[in-house]
């Protein structure tokens, strides 16, 4: 049975702004636990709720959106808790969302200077994770936003707090927020053979 976690823990120190959503490596859609079905939906989810958001007026400061096997994750910065009341509902309302984890911060817009900072630390982030044999990397999707880095994915309990830690000890991040599907083990090992199997 499929279970959500959304959860916190403590990173290293930093002070830094900006988001930058997750980066592309070649080769690893085809290991993704996603089937092909749902990482082509995901995108489209992604689309369609831009477009929304545009069609609604509600961009704010900037708003960024993932979305992972349906799992959509707003953040950024809007200018008012009811810019930000209004994306989230929004998004809610674009099709096959199953769920919404609203992370916008009322602020101003974020600089040039700290959307680099945050690309960085991503790239940090997932080459830490495609490096472990802890987690596996090709899972998890790395978002960060003024330093604060959130990490989605289809993992383990076992898997996501090893990934939760492997990014906390990753320079300047300054806090990791986990918005992970959990599955078990045995699920793990099904899906992990067929995505080898390229079914």
């Amino acid at each position: 049975m499929v279970a959500a976690l959304v959860g916190m823990s403590a990173g290293l120190a930093g002070c830094f702004t900006a988001a930058a959503t997750g980066i592309v490596v070649g080769g690893l859609a085809a290991i993704d636990r996603r089937t092909i079905g749902a990482q082509t939906e995901d995108q489209a989810i992604e689309l369609k709720t831009y477009e929304a958001l545009r069609a609604n007026n509600v961009q704010g400061g900037g708003i960024s959106v993932t979305s992972f096997n349906r799992r959509v994750l707003l953040t950024g910065q809007v200018e008012s808790e009811s810019i930000k009341a209004r994306a989230a509902e929004v998004a809610r309302g674009i099709a096959n969302v199953t769920q919404v984890h609203d992370e916008l911060a009322v602020a101003g817009r974020a600089s040039f200077g700290s959307s680099v900072t945050d690309t960085s630390i991503t790239t940090r982030v997932k080459t830490a994770l495609l490096n472990s044999n802890e987690a596996p990397g090709n899972s998890v999707k790395v978002v960060t936003e003024k330093t604060t880095v959130y990490l989605m994915g289809i993992l383990t309990a076992t898997e996501a707090e090893a990934a939760a830690r492997i990014a906390s000890r990753t320079s300047g991040v300054a806090r990791v927020v986990t918005v992970f599907e959990i599955i078990s083990a045995e699920e793990a090992a099904r899906l992990d053979g067929r995505t080898q199997s390229g079914s």
